[in-house]
């Protein structure tokens, strides 16, 4: 990993601009890696179809903590529809990792999935 990727990575994780929770979510959901362990929510405020304001709490790795800053960053401000166009490399770009280990790729796509059910309005898993 060269140190440009790191940078990112540890920019996000140490500095979080997204991490919290909000007063009065409208879309929220939880859910963890068993895996490793990684654990993420995601709270949502949506109004007229934007997602007007996005925070994350959770506990895991610097990759999947600093993904979910990212993913964050991404939608808030976005239309809800926004949410759909973010893909598996898309979560990669922005972590600047060209490539990552099947173990590590679970621990980065879990704010993307637990941000689509939120935003779908599923239940939370635990």
């Amino acid at each position: 990993m060269s140190s440009l990727y790191t940078e990112i990575i540890q920019d996000a994780y140490r500095h979080p601009r997204h991490r919290g929770e909000l007063a009065h979510p409208t879309h929220s959901y939880e859910d963890e890696n068993p895996l490793c362990g990684d654990m993420l929510r995601v709270e949502l405020r949506v109004e007229n179809g934007h997602i007007v304001d996005a925070k994350f709490q959770g506990r895991g790795c610097a990759i999947s903590q600093a993904a979910a800053e990212l993913m964050m960053e991404k939608v808030e401000n976005q239309p809800v529809s926004a949410v759909t166009e973010l893909t598996k490399d898309v979560v990669l770009e922005e972590l600047g990792l060209p490539s990552i280990s099947p173990a590590r790729l679970k621990c980065a796509l879990l704010p993307l999935e637990v941000l689509r059910r939120a935003v779908s309005g599923q239940t939370d898993a635990r």
